[in-house]
């Protein structure tokens, strides 16, 4: 369900976003993408781990898939959506998104660990 959201929102064409400035002084777009990227990495690795026991490797290998297909979107932006356009900085975030919730995966695993 979040894939699908994640998608219709990067879909959405750019005429229909809000144009609101004060938004772009704290990089509101930038912390949607992080979040966007960090739920869906969550969410994967919550359905996963009911599949099988999840490894470090299996889950980063996730959060990876999850960033690729960030970089795809952008593309798609580009190419295919109107008024959208390629934002290297989308990239960044929806990889930071990915990276945070890597680390927060490794955090309660070495958590849980030490119990």
């Amino acid at each position: 369900m979040w894939f699908a959201l994640s998608f219709i929102l990067l879909i959405i064409p750019g005429k229909n976003l809000p144009e609101v400035t004060f938004l772009d002084k704290i990089y509101f777009d930038k912390w949607v993408h992080i979040t966007l990227f960090g739920v869906l990495v969550h969410l994967s690795y919550t359905a996963l781990k009911k599949i099988f026991p999840l490894s470090s490797k299996v889950f980063f290998k996730a959060a990876m898939y999850a960033w690729l297909y960030g970089i795809a979107m952008e593309f798609v932006q580009k190419y295919w959506v109107p008024n959208r356009s390629f934002d290297i900085t989308d990239i960044i975030a929806d990889g930071v998104g990915c990276c945070l919730a890597y680390l927060i995966f490794l955090k309660k695993r070495k958590k849980k660990e030490a119990y």
